[in-house]
């Protein structure tokens, strides 16, 4: 296993698992938060018809994709937006348009459908050099512009309305992430395939949310669940192919991998939001009646056990769903 590491195409496959993990959260999480989880595999489907018209033309196919991807975005954006049809409907036109469209152009430039099987699918072991600085670059206008407009992308897709009130241009930024998403997609082809590459982008976002309380921190936990399932998923695969002489494919190894801390984290994050609705059993900003508690034998203080909640000048112990508060001799509740 510590050989293989040292080829040189083991080194490509690694730095393009880490590099694509990194991007491709960063452009889901603003996806999962417009509720367009599934437009990655939509432009995923639409990136096989550019596939097939660089195998007719003669032009690399990464770059005929992603021409293709990002005019399947703009068409996807401006339909959701002009109301022509409902965005999912949009989708599914372009989803089985697009792959439609990939396999009869496969054929009619003399190919199999089997020809694209490297591109649905990934080939991130024989990643070439010239792939890996076309991965690089696109991941960097990613980062690039995911994070340094972070403000105002999260601005548009929580509250448009709000965000043409503070002067955004709405518009400009929604295809602009979609246009992301585009070129996300395409940079993830050779990592976990076409058919996969949405999962890349959604399943570490999801993960991620178990534990984080912000916006901020939802994308840290997601590059960091995102870049961890990229290396580790090429790690597993490449253990099972030299150890145990078994062929796994790189890149469903690595979306298993992120849904695997997907599962890791949910239950801890059950819990997590099940002690917050806890210590804030009563809806914000309601007025809260308060009453003489009845018969109450247990003396509630520091080292009582009940989760303890600071309310003005006071503080109360959260018990049996209801919140006591010390009050001379007894007890309110409310």
């Amino acid at each position: 296993m510590i050989e293989l590491l040292g080829y040189p195409f083991m080194q490509r496959a690694l730095l393009a698992a880490f590099v694509t993990g990194l991007a491709a959260p960063v452009i889901g999480t603003y996806l999962v938060q417009r509720r367009l989880a599934l437009l990655g595999d939509g432009l995923g489907h639409v990136a096989v018809t550019g596939v097939a018209l660089g195998l007719l033309t003669g032009i690399a196919p990464t770059w005929t994709a992603v021409v293709v991807a990002i005019l399947g975005a703009v068409a996807i954006e401006v339909i959701r937006e002009r109301g022509h049809t409902s965005g999912d409907l949009a989708l599914a036109l372009l989803f089985y348009g697009g792959l439609a469209g990939g396999v009869m152009i496969t054929g009619l430039a003399g190919n199999t459908a089997a020809t694209l099987q490297s591109y649905l699918f990934g080939s991130i072991t024989s990643i070439s050099l010239t792939d890996i600085w076309f991965t690089l670059g696109l991941a960097l206008v990613i980062l690039l512009l995911g994070l340094g407009l972070l403000p105002q992308l999260f601005t548009v897709a929580q509250d448009q309305d709000f965000a043409r009130v503070a002067g955004l241009n709405v518009r400009a930024y929604n295809l602009l992430v979609a246009v992301l998403a585009a070129v996300t997609v395409t940079i993830a082809m050779r990592t976990v395939g076409l058919l996969l590459v949405s999962a890349l982008m959604i399943v570490p976002v999801a993960a991620s949310q178990q534990l984080a309380r912000s916006f901020r921190a939802t994308i840290v936990g997601a590059v960091v669940v995102g870049a961890g399932s990229g290396v580790g998923g090429l790690l597993v695969s490449a253990y099972l192919s030299v150890n145990r002489d078994l062929t796994v494919a790189p890149g469903a190894t690595i979306v298993l991998l992120a849904l695997a801390c997907f599962v890791a984290t949910w239950p801890v994050g059950m819990v997590y939001r099940r002690r917050a609705r806890m210590r804030t059993p009563f809806p914000a900003g309601e007025p809260e009646a308060h009453e003489v508690c009845g018969e109450h034998d247990h003396q509630h203080g520091p080292d009582c056990g009940h989760v303890a909640v600071p309310h003005g000048d006071h503080v109360d112990y959260v018990h049996d769903g209801h919140r006591h508060a010390v009050h001379g001799r007894h007890y309110d509740e409310h």
